[in-house]
């Protein structure tokens, strides 16, 4: 189950990253949805390298990195999540691209401790 739930995660990701063409910092945008997506990957498809010291430390720090994302790209214009806002603002998106990021990443710890 928790295999399923991470491949169709990954794939999530790989698609925010390809609508970034247009962006003018897209490059940054792809890394930000790539890199769950990597992890996504690993925990769907190798999910045994998460148990590893080093794969999981590493894993850790993508987690933290993306709590401070979230915290630095937070939507500052109230109710974000409604339609109205969000379909306006681009910052709004952004902040709510990077909390399902975190989400997918939080899976993917979540399988690493979960298959052992």
């Amino acid at each position: 189950m928790l295999r399923w739930l991470n491949l169709l995660l990954a794939l999530a990701m790989i698609a925010f990253a390809a609508v970034q063409y247009n962006d003018p910092d897209w490059a940054l945008w792809v890394a930000y949805y790539g890199v769950p997506a990597f992890w996504a990957l690993v925990a769907g498809l190798r999910h045994r390298l998460l148990q590893r010291l080093q794969w999981r430390g590493a894993l850790w720090t993508c987690v933290a990195g993306w709590i401070g994302l979230v915290y630095y790209h937070w939507p500052a214009m109230p109710q974000f999540w409604r339609k109205d806002v969000w379909w306006q603002e681009e910052t709004a998106r952004e902040g709510m691209g990077l909390m399902i990021a975190l989400g997918v990443l939080l899976v993917a710890l979540f399988t690493a401790y979960r298959k052992r």
